[in-house]
């Protein structure tokens, strides 16, 4: 605004354009200024009676609000406030400029827009063209407000504005709407137009938001297409064949969906496709291949699908080529010879790749990242890819490597700031580590590195090394740390004993667990942002340090497995970001620290295993986020559970684990109908998550089917109630039978007396009953047969009489389900009903109402067991399948297997045998 000085006509300053005629001003545009500092409401700028554009956009108005006066330019046609630091409500007057064609005020990011002000614009600007609203927050807004834009609308942008409900269909049928862009509206509902869909849209952006359905064959009229971005939504089926009409598509991303079956190979008619993602699918059959296609392909992405078949020709061959990630699939046979040096990411990892790497590899010469791994392959020579200067990231995980060429200067990777090498079989650190001065990133995990981490790799990335994962090798010493700005550091899972070096100042993850550490926990109080901490599963001694409970940064502390004694810190800070203590198998004692009050984001508290001598803690129940408690294996007592301080709490409590304590008294129904997050964790809408973050992911020790097992990750549908080995008494409360995604109820080794609730036979979850050891009278009800998921069940050792249930699941169920029962009989007992058992009424798996079929694992073999008690179910499930894990998989399917076909013979016989009689 240098040229705007009083002495010159205000129609030569720049961004001002006057009307020719009459020399009024009729267009302002001050965009990108640099203009500071308050917009005055009381601004000259309103008496320009006359003014038909204003462009403010891509200025700092510092957080001021738009004037009510914006009304008096009665003439405007184009108004442009973006990117500019204002604040607050648009006002309702912005709905008397009915002369608009453009309006954006876009991208502010404290602007809100209510429902009403939303309908003047709709109603009153009838010859709006342009409507540009992202990051306008428009929460409280309903959606069906915008059902009448005007005809003439061709623009309209409402991403990130946070819109909730159901968008209205018709909007996709505006005559001459060529841009729709309604991303990360996480929670706005649609569901794309079915039939008779004509538009001349050019741009459609519905990504990160809640739409569902499948893809209709009628977006293949769109011809004028040349942006479809459905990524990241609820969209299910197969991709329709229509896709392969959209010839002008340049853009095309349905990635994070759930669609199946087999890519088109009409999509190779898409000639004018630059960037292509169908990434996160569940995709299979061969990936389309033909060398005259994707002539202009820049970019690809089809990781974690289930493509197979060899790698398609057109990776070699196409000249435009920068980004190919086809990882995670089950591509088999070898990589080709490359014809084109276009590429510059290439991640082929995850897949069935075998045979030797081509020489034309090593020719790339724009390379920037390679991830690869391939099976049985002859040993591969690192060395050989220092000639891609370009190389920045290079992940050769789980690839038999040769470090035999001995170092030479040539032979450096002057660029690599990204350097994975797990499970390569190394046995030493690689001298090609010795010139990387520029290393952000290091991974050497799964090796067999013995012995010290050697002086020289002290200075490999001094300044720039913020990532380190030696874990699952054979470390013994760890003498110094010299990575100052180190962020990451596992080192899990190695031989490394005490003393532990001093570790930098602005660690955030730090994971000893799995080692050899003596002594007393290392010194970790004065490192001020460090998140998680993991030191379980080693010999330390002495207490936990009261400044570690102190810390406002920490988010996990796990020192379970040790043999630190005295009392649970007392001090937990007020306003801490503790997510998870694990404080099991330890020797600790003295009551539960009152303070834990504070840690209101507080999701896993693991007590178990220890000397603690105190009453329940129902004070815990005032933990808005805590899902995992357990207390197994103490000293507590107690039998106020009837008590008002039972009035609420726990209400996402998914994890109660009490057993083997000295707890007495009734069981209450008050408490059991706290637990709301038992009775429906919606698990339609549930994928398979693990508690934890990225990094450090939450374990459990618990008993399952009789036997303790350790739970590396813990499913977040998980749930389980066990009351085991104390001394309750009184009556089973009807209540839990609420629990309604309850998959565990142990009420084992208690002195309960009274019938079996018929209301259990609602638990439709339920994978693993125990009731053992109590003194429970009367007949078992007949409901638990419709318990159709149910892989356990234990009523040993109790006083039930008449005849056992046969149907599903109890015909499964062998004697020791039932012994300790002398009034117990049926056919898989040697005492025999004077009831004809075969005329029973009989529930089928296939037509009982409460059949649900159980999304909370995903594994797709849960439903082989029916018949046989789902025997794998529950440890599959829960147990994390690591390499080593396979085998014994396959075992324990082989064995349930044939468990299945003894039963069927010995049910068809017994059968056969009561007809004949």
């Amino acid at each position: 605004m240098m040229s705007w000085k009083e002495d010159k006509d205000c129609c030569l300053w720049d961004g001002v354009t006057c009307d020719s005629l009459t020399g009024h001003v009729i267009d302002i545009d001050l965009s990108c200024a640099r203009l500071h500092g308050s917009f005055p409401s009381n601004t000259s700028l309103f008496l320009l009676n006359h003014l038909q554009r204003l462009n403010l956009a891509y200025n700092d108005f510092n957080l001021s609000h738009i004037s009510l006066d914006f009304h008096r330019l009665s003439s405007l046609t184009h108004l442009n406030l973006s990117c500019s630091n204002f604040f607050g409500q648009i006002p309702s007057e912005i709905t008397h400029l009915s002369k608009l064609i453009v309006l954006d005020v876009s991208q502010n990011y404290e602007f809100s827009i209510e429902t009403n002000t939303l309908k003047g614009l709709v109603q009153n600007l009838t010859k709006l063209a342009v409507l540009h609203l992202d990051y306008v927050n428009m929460s409280t807004v309903v959606p069906s407000c915008l059902m009448n834009l005007s005809f003439s609308l061709c623009f309209l942008s409402l991403s990130s504005c946070e819109l909730q409900g159901n968008f209205p269909n018709s909007i996709f049928h505006l005559p001459s709407l060529k841009t729709l862009n309604l991303a990360y509206n996480y929670n706005l509902t649609s569901v794309l137009p079915m039939f008779n869909w004509s538009s001349p849209l050019e741009f459609l952006d519905v990504s990160s938001t809640a739409f569902s359905g499948e893809l209709p064959s009628s977006l293949g009229n769109l011809k004028y297409l040349t942006h479809f971005d459905a990524s990241d939504c609820d969209l299910y089926g197969v991709l329709p064949v229509s896709l392969g009409n959209l010839s002008n598509l340049n853009h095309l991303s349905l990635s994070s969906n759930n669609f199946g079956g087999q890519v088109p190979n009409m999509i190779l008619n898409m000639s004018h496709l630059f960037d292509l993602d169908f990434s996160l699918n569940q995709l299979t059959g061969p990936i389309p291949s033909h060398v005259n296609t994707f002539g202009t392909l820049v970019y690809i992405s089809l990781y974690s699908n289930s493509f197979n078949g060899s790698l398609p020709s057109w990776l070699f061959t196409l000249p435009s080529l920068q980004f190919v990630d086809l990882s995670f699939n089950e591509l088999t046979g070898t990589i080709n010879e490359f014809h084109s040096k276009s590429l510059e990411s290439l991640y082929l990892d995850g897949n069935r790749l075998h045979g030797s790497v081509p020489s034309s590899m090593f020719e790339l010469i724009n390379l920037t990242t390679l991830v690869l791994s391939l099976d049985n392959s002859s040993a591969i020579d690192l060395h050989l890819f220092s000639k891609l200067k370009k190389l920045r990231e290079l992940d050769f995980s789980r690839v038999n490597l040769s470090l035999s060429t001995s170092f030479k200067g040539n032979f450096s990777f002057l660029q690599l700031t990204t350097l994975r090498l797990s499970a390569c079989n190394l046995r030493e650190f690689p001298d090609i580590l010795r010139k990387l001065d520029q290393l952000r990133w290091l991974d050497l995990s799964e090796n067999r590195i013995h012995g010290r981490i050697p002086k020289w790799m002290w200075n490999i990335g001094k300044e720039s090394l913020h990532w380190l994962n030696l874990s699952y090798n054979f470390l013994t010493t760890l003498d110094h740390i010299p990575w100052k700005n180190l962020q990451y550091l596992d080192l899990r899972s190695n031989s490394i004993q005490a003393p532990f070096p001093i570790a930098p100042p602005y660690l955030k993850f730090l994971s000893l667990s799995n080692n050899n550490l003596t002594g007393e926990i290392p010194q970790l109080c004065n490192m001020s942002i460090l998140q998680v901490v993991d030191l379980s599963n080693n010999n330390l001694n002495g207490t936990i340090p009261e400044c570690m409970v102190n810390s406002s940064s920490l988010h996990v502390l796990d020192v379970q497995k040790n043999r630190l004694h005295g009392d649970i810190p007392r001090a937990f800070a007020t306003g801490n970001n503790l997510k998870t203590l694990n404080f099991n198998g330890n020797g600790l004692e003295g009551p539960i620290p009152q303070s834990l009050v504070n840690c209101s984001r507080l999701e896993v508290l693991d007590l178990g295993n220890n000397n603690i001598n105190d009453s329940f803690p129902y004070w815990l129940g005032d933990l808005p986020k805590l899902q995992v408690l357990v207390l197994r294996f103490n000293n507590f007592y107690g039998s106020d559970w009837g008590s008002s301080k039972f009035n609420s709490g726990f209400s996402v409590l998914r994890i109660l684990d009490l057993s083997h304590n000295n707890f007495n008294g009734y069981l209450s129904v008050r408490f059991f109908e706290n637990l709301k997050a038992m009775m429906n964790l919606d698990e339609e809408k549930k994928k398979l998550n693990y508690m934890g973050d990225s990094y450090y992911q939450d374990s459990l020790e618990m008993v399952v089917k009789g036997f303790g097992i350790h739970l590396e990750k813990i499913l977040t549908t998980f749930t389980t109630i066990d009351f085991s080995n104390n001394c309750f008494h009184g009556e089973i409360p009807s209540s839990i039978g609420k629990l309604h995604s309850l998959r565990l109820l142990n009420l084992s080794q208690n002195s309960l007396t009274g019938h079996i609730p018929s209301s259990l036979g609602d638990l439709i979850a339920l994978e693993a009953l125990d009731l053992s050891s109590n003194k429970l009278v009367g007949v078992i009800p007949r409901e638990l047969v419709s318990l159709t998921f149910l892989a356990k069940l234990n009523l040993s050792k109790n006083q039930l009489v008449g005849p056992i249930p046969q149907a599903n699941q109890f015909n499964t169920f062998e004697n020791d389900s039932y012994i300790g029962n002398p009034g117990l009989c049926g056919f898989m007992l040697s005492k025999k009903c004077n009831i004809d058992e075969a005329t029973q009424p009989q529930s089928s798996i296939f037509h009982g109402e409460k059949l649900k079929i159980s999304g909370w694992c995903e594994w797709k073999f849960v439903m082989m067991g029916y018949g046989c008690g789902l025997p794998l179910g529950l440890f599959i499930g829960y147990q994390v399948l690591t390499t080593g894990k396979l085998q014994w998989l396959l075992r324990m399917i082989n064995k349930g297997t044939k468990r299945c076909e003894r039963t069927r013979r010995r049910n068809k016989k017994t059968k056969q045998k009561l007809v004949s009689s």
